[in-house]
């Protein structure tokens, strides 16, 4: 797809970071966008930025829905159609996340299952209610968000990260296998997997919030530092999708630290699990391959 402009794209979790990125640089684009989160103000401010900024004529629709619950995802759907008036979707980026259940032994089970009911029950459903629509389109990507944790399930040795892995992985393995079942039924449509590494988003501060807590002025501090000290930027994370959106890439690495883990778990993964593993990993950095 090398030109957005009259398409119609869906977005996950678009009131902040690469949801936002994304629906600011295709609006711009001339592409019409449909974005859900669960916090109303943060859609509120990216439809307004988007607009600031988009060609008379470009259609921005925004949609309160919990991707971890099934039936509002279905909702989500429906509205966007009526709302867009159309049968049709051109792009669907599955892009909502939250962090958390990092324990299966000692993280409470409500907290594991809903890290992975939206890590990994937002993109399958996503595609489940939004096929149909997809297919109905001349040309149409399925864009899934993994992560790093989805090519290496861990955030090194001192610390458990089994819910958001395990949803990571889930997310790469569904869309490599999508690639053949689309070639075969319906060959218009492509998926693609983004695998980021640290990007600037809200998305430390936000899993407090979407795990239904409060965040304390600790919380927020750290969520702040992740955000600020992240190598590469939102905007500069949606231009790499985008660009592998045109480039008909099906395998999109976000950042140096991405290229690195792979490679380095790529050469050796039966160590990639090792105490010492994370001290090895600058010694790939002058092999880094590049998009």
């Amino acid at each position: 797809m090398q030109n957005f402009q009259g398409k119609l794209a869906v977005i996950t979790g678009g009131g902040d970071g690469m949801g936002r990125a994304l629906a600011e640089q295709l609006t711009a684009a001339g592409c019409h966008v449909a974005l859900c989160d669960i916090f109303e103000e943060p859609l509120a401010e990216t439809k307004a930025r988007c607009l600031a900024n988009a060609p008379d004529g470009v259609i921005v629709t925004t949609h309160l829905c919990d991707v971890g619950v099934e039936e509002e995802i279905v909702r989500f759907r429906d509205d966007v159609l009526t709302a867009h008036k159309t049968d049709h979707v051109n792009l669907l980026f599955n892009n909502a996340g939250v962090g958390g259940g990092a324990s299966m032994i000692t993280s409470p089970r409500e907290t594991w299952d809903r890290t992975f009911d939206i890590c990994w029950g937002g993109v399958y459903w996503g595609v489940r209610a939004f096929m149909d629509a997809l297919v109905a389109s001349d040309e149409a990507v399925i864009v899934n968000t993994s992560s790093v944790n989805g090519f290496w399930a861990s955030l090194g040795p001192g610390l458990a990260h089994t819910s958001y892995s395990a949803a990571k992985f889930a997310v790469k393995g569904f869309t490599e296998a999508l690639i053949t079942d689309l070639r075969l039924h319906a060959p218009h449509v492509r998926a693609a997997v983004v695998m980021p590494g640290h990007i600037g988003t809200g998305i430390a501060g936000n899993t407090v919030l979407a795990h239904g807590a409060e965040q304390s002025p600790a919380a927020a501090e750290r969520a702040a530092r992740f955000r600020n000290t992240a190598p590469m930027t939102a905007s500069q994370a949606a231009t790499v999708i985008l660009d592998g959106v045109r480039a008909e890439r099906w395998r999109i690495l976000i950042g140096d630290d991405a290229h690195v883990l792979d490679l380095a778990v790529r050469q050796a993964p039966e160590e990639a699990y090792d105490v010492d593993f994370q001290d090895r990993l600058g010694e790939h950095m002058q092999d880094l391959p590049r998009e």
